[in-house]
Order: C-alpha cells, then sequence, then structure tokens
C-alpha cells in the first residue's frame, strides 16, 4: 500500500520550551542542567557538551524525561549545524530542564516517536528547515515551519520497523564510542601510574608487591632522584623529541586548490570526535593546493593539536593529511610513540594552555610549544609502553573504523527508507549483512 502524504502537523504538536531565569544559572553543578543548543549533536542527536546548571524554583511540567524527543530552533553556527534537528534525551541520574528555544515534541495520534525522531534527521526535512529560517549571525526556526513539512507517511508498523533499522545502527555506534572511551581512559590511566605518578617507583621504594609483570616491574628504577623523578630519566623538550609543525589554508577563492584527493584538517573535525582519532576530513585539496601549504603532508600516526580558537583539541591521524593554521602538528618520527605524545599533551594541558596568549583568542605558538618539558624513560621501557598503548590504540581505530562505516549506512538508509525508495525488508538485510 503506497504511504499517505502528512504533514507533521498531522502527527505532532511541538511545545515551547520555558524562559528559566538568568540570575539561577550556574557553573556549579546541581541536580538540574539547562537543555540548549549545545546539547544537539550536528546531524542530529544527543551530546553533553558544556554543562549549564540551574538553581531556582521549577515550573511544572518542563523537566523532560528519558525518550522525549526535543528540536533545537535557534543556531549560531555559520552554517545554521543543529538548527531544526532532534534529539532524544538520555538517561541519566539528573534533571534535564526544557529550556526556552527547545522544543519537545507532543504525539497526538497513533505514530512512532522514534520515528519521527528519524524523520526530523532525514535530508528533506533539514533542507526545508534550511529553506525557511529567519535571521543571519542568529539563524530561528520556529514550530509552524517544523510542522508544515510533508512526507510520505508510512503505517504505524512499518514506522516501528523503520526506526528499529535506525536504532539498531545508532545503539552499535554508540557502544563503540563508549567502549573507546573506556579504552582511552584505560591508555590514560597507564600513562599517568607510569609517567606522572612513578607509581611503580614509589612502590618499590614503599616496600610494596609488584602489581605489573615481572619483565616490566625490573624496567622501573628502585627510587626517587633528587628533582622527584625516576633515576635515570631525563627531562627533554617536545621540541627535541619530535618534529612541530604549522599548516595554512590555500586561498579558497581558487578552484585548483580544492576537492582533491589529499586530506586538508581544520580543528572543526577534531570537535565533533567521538575517539582521540582522525580518519577523514570534511574537505580536501588537490596537488596544486597541497604546494601552498609548507609543511605538506604529515605522515599517518602524527598528533594534532588545535592551537587557537579553541586551544586543546587532539587527535592521531590514521591517514596522511596536511593541516591549516589552526593547529600544531607533531610528527612521531624520533624516540617517542604518536600514543605517548597524545597521552602526554592530555596529562599538560594546563601547561599548554598557560602558555598561550592572544588578545583576540588564546592560541599557542610552535615557538612556545617547542621548549615544553617532556619526560624521557629509558629506551627499553619506552618500548614496552608504546606495545601496551599502540595496542589499545588499535583497538579503538578498529572501533572507530566500524562506527564510520555503520554511519554511512545509517546515513544511506534514512533518506531511502523515508521516502520508500528501499523496502523495509531489503534495508534489514542490509544491516543484518553489516553487522
Amino acid at each position: 500500500m503506497k504511504n499517505r502524504d502528512m504533514k507533521l502537523s498531522d502527527l505532532i504538536e511541538i511545545k515551547h520550551g520555558f524562559a528559566f531565569k538568568g540570575e539561577f544559572f550556574s557553573d556549579i553543578p546541581t541536580t538540574y542542567i539547562l537543555a540548549t543548543p549545545g546539547n544537539f549533536a550536528i546531524g542530529g542527536g544527543f551530546q553533553w557538551g558544556k554543562m549549564k546548571y540551574y538553581n531556582g524554583a521549577l515550573p511544572d511540567g518542563y523537566c523532560l524525561s528519558e525518550g522525549d524527543i526535543i528540536v533545537t530552533m535557534t543556531d549560531l553556527s555559520k552554517e545554521a549545524d543543529t538548527l531544526g534537528y532532534a534529539a532524544s534525551v538520555p538517561a541519566s541520574t539528573d534533571t534535564l530542564l526544557h529550556n526556552q528555544r527547545i522544543g519537545k515534541i507532543i504525539p497526538k495520534k497513533d505514530v512512532n516517536l522514534r520515528f519521527i525522531y528519524w524523520l526530523m534527521r532525514s535530508p528533506a526535512y533539514r533542507d526545508e528547515i534550511l529553506a525557511s529560517y529567519t535571521g543571519s549571525t542568529v539563524k530561528h526556526t520556529s514550530p509552524s515551519r517544523i510542522l508544515s513539512f510533508e512526507f510520505p507517511c508510512p503505517s504505524p508498523e512499518d514506522q516501528h520497523r523503520i526506526a528499529l533499522i535506525l536504532d539498531f545502527l545508532d545503539d552499535k555506534i554508540d557502544l563503540n564510542r563508549r567502549t573507546n572511551e573506556t579504552l582511552e581512559a584505560l591508555a590514560r590511566a597507564l600513562f599517568r601510574d607510569w609517567f606522572v605518578d612513578f607509581g611503580p617507583t614509589r612502590a618499590k621504594m614503599a616496600g610494596e608487591a609488584p602489581y605489573l609483570a615481572p619483565e616490566l616491574w625490573e624496567l622501573f628504577p628502585d627510587r626517587l632522584d633528587d628533582e622527584g623523578k625516576p633515576e635515570g630519566w631525563h627531562i627533554s623538550s617536545i621540541g627535541d623529541e619530535a618534529d612541530i609543525v604549522g599548516g595554512s589554508t590555500p586561498s579558497t577563492s581558487n578552484p585548483i586548490f580544492w576537492n582533491g584527493n589529499h586530506f586538508w584538517a581544520t580543528p572543526k573535525d577534531l570537535s565533533g570526535l567521538n575517539s582521540p582519532v582522525l580518519s577523514d576530513t570534511s574537505r580536501q585539496i588537490t596537488d596544486e593546493g597541497l604546494t601552498q601549504i609548507s609543511s605538506g603532508l604529515l605522515p599517518s600516526g602524527s598528533v594534532l593539536l588545535s592551537s587557537r580558537a579553541p586551544v586543546g583539541y587532539t587527535a592521531i591521524t590514521t591517514i596522511p593529511l596536511a593541516i591549516n593554521q589552526g593547529f600544531i602538528g607533531v610528527k612521531c618520527a624520533k624516540s617517542l610513540s604518536a600514543p605517548y605524545v597524545l597521552l602526554w599533551m592530555k596529562e599538560s594541558m594546563e601547561l599548554i594552555l598557560q602558555n598561550a596568549n592572544g588578545s583576540t583568542f588564546q592560541e599557542i605558538s610552535k615557538k612556545n610549544f617547542r621548549p615544553l618539558p617532556i619526560i624521557k624513560a629509558s629506551h627499553d621501557l619506552l618500548k614496552a609502553f608504546d606495545i601496551q598503548s599502540q595496542g589499545i590504540f588499535d583497538k579503538i581505530i578498529v572501533n572507530e573504523a566500524e562506527s564510520r562505516n555503520l554511519a554511512q549506512l545509517r546515513d544511506l538508509l534514512l533518506p531511502k527508507l523515508m521516502s520508500g525508495e528501499i523496502s523495509i525488508r531489503d534495508a534489514e538485510k542490509m544491516v543484518e549483512d553489516a553487522a
């Protein structure tokens, strides 16, 4: 049976959020968190981001619950990155508050809310939002514009099946993200224990039992020296242990430089990463464009640090790429591995920020970055750490590659399922094969 054309207004209403009083906003954690446009990921979906807390009295009916579908109606970004997209409120021990300029989807009849969630992430819906918003610096949409979207509406049973397909893919992507967070935390804990807290050496000094394999335990010195570091280790600088480079942007007005075969990264490519590895970029440059960047292509396994606006995004590259002027690139061709340098950056971020300066925005220069101190253990211990940490990061890279493939499949199926171009049964088979 052919799907019947309907408008969103036939199926749902959109409830406006409440104008919570700014005098009760707080950076000090409470159990109440204001939902903001920052809670919407590019392309739709929920992200926590920076928390904005509330410590005032609560009006009735403006506390969100797990599974509620919300939509953002304000966007400050140049490309309206999140405007009109839907997000699903996640499980949390805190309470998310239904703030102004955030709409809450209220079903009017027999409709699957998860289907509506995915419909409001589809390209056809997105095109209509972008065609009708108002404002230039701050972009706005409204319930009436959203609700006017017309689409071929499947039966409630098919809505359920479509939502199950897309939810399955998204759930697997989210599982990989959470797994990678655990793996990254494991790598950071290992680095901190060995090279920041000097745990094994301190344990030896205290006469405690070994907590590492014997062949690892014997690699750690028995005591700290007068400077408080393990005997035999020394303090070097990151500039002496790796090649530090910057980047640039080929002229955007010259098309000969763009849409080629070379990946070209900007800090924005790192801002939405779920894992500390970069395997793709939003823009590519040509051979001619590459000649405009003195640092050329950084090899796979380089480490990136966003050096301004903001300072502090980090990632290991899994592909050769060029970078723009918003990065410090670290080529790990000497004694220190990419995982070691990345984890050192994360542990040293306060020091990195202390060495940033600038009036318009903070920036750390290559000149200020190169002298930053980094501790060097023995060759054998660094090699042992590399083996352990690289094993962790290899798992992260595999999970991230799987998530990328699943996201591509999800984004391929989403418009086709919504338009009826592909049958639900065929989509289910494609997902089964991918899983």
